[in-house]
């Protein structure tokens, strides 16, 4: 079984906001910690707020953060929100689709899957994960630019009349 990088990365976006708490963090922010595209990782955080996982605020002192608690944020849950289609193969035109045996244990290995993860909720992932906060580097402040000083203009030794 292999999740799509799409849910990988998103995990790591809600990863990365439940240890951040009730701050807001920038996609490029989340990008730069994990050294990854903003491209692509825009196109999770976008997903992520159209699923109401995540709040997402335009403008410049805006951002993502969680919507819910990460004690509400259920990780079987958000995978089954990301891989809607979770079947293991496609039997689709296989000839020998109506007698296989194949289907039902992989069918049943994905919901043993997904019932292991509706075990675990984002607030038992930061918990099992001590001092994860190190790894995620604090935004730096944007430190104002000083004022040029005006330097007053050269007279040019004219008169003027």
């Amino acid at each position: 079984m292999q999740l799509t990088r799409f849910t990988d990365y998103a995990m790591r976006i809600v990863l990365y906001l439940g240890v951040r708490g009730e701050d807001v963090a920038s996609v490029a922010e989340i990008a730069d910690s994990y050294g990854i595209s903003r491209n692509h990782l825009a196109k999770v955080a976008q997903k992520l707020a159209g699923n109401g996982i995540v709040e997402a605020t335009r403008g410049r002192n805006g951002g993502l953060r969680l919507n819910k608690p990460p004690s509400e944020i259920n990780l079987g849950q958000l995978v089954r929100t990301l891989e809607p289609d979770m079947q293991l193969v496609d039997c689709i035109g296989c000839l020998i689709a109506p007698v296989c045996g194949i289907p039902k244990p992989l069918a049943e290995a994905t919901n043993a899957f997904l019932k292991v993860l509706d075990g675990y909720s984002l607030n038992q992932l930061i918990a099992a994960s001590p001092n994860i906060e190190t790894y995620f580097p604090r935004p730096i402040e944007p430190v104002a630019k000083p004022r040029r000083s005006v330097k007053p203009k050269k007279q040019s030794g004219k008169v003027s009349e």
